[in-house]
């Protein structure tokens, strides 16, 4: 698992997904989220990787 800042033009990124969410309800924004996360899991695709990603996103 990659720990260190590892992207192109983080701020693009960062703005890109506000924008995404503007005019969502709550419930809108939950299932955004869980959609983008879903699409990133298979990017990454790596099961073991994954784990690690959740663990370290419950600390």
């Amino acid at each position: 698992m990659i720990t260190t800042p590892n992207w192109q033009d983080a701020d693009t990124f960062y703005e890109q997904l506000l924008d995404a969410q503007v005019n969502l309800s709550p419930e809108q924004q939950q299932a955004f989220s869980a959609r983008l996360i879903l699409l990133l899991a298979n990017q990454v695709g790596d099961a073991a990787v994954l784990a690690e990603c959740i663990q370290a996103a419950r600390q």
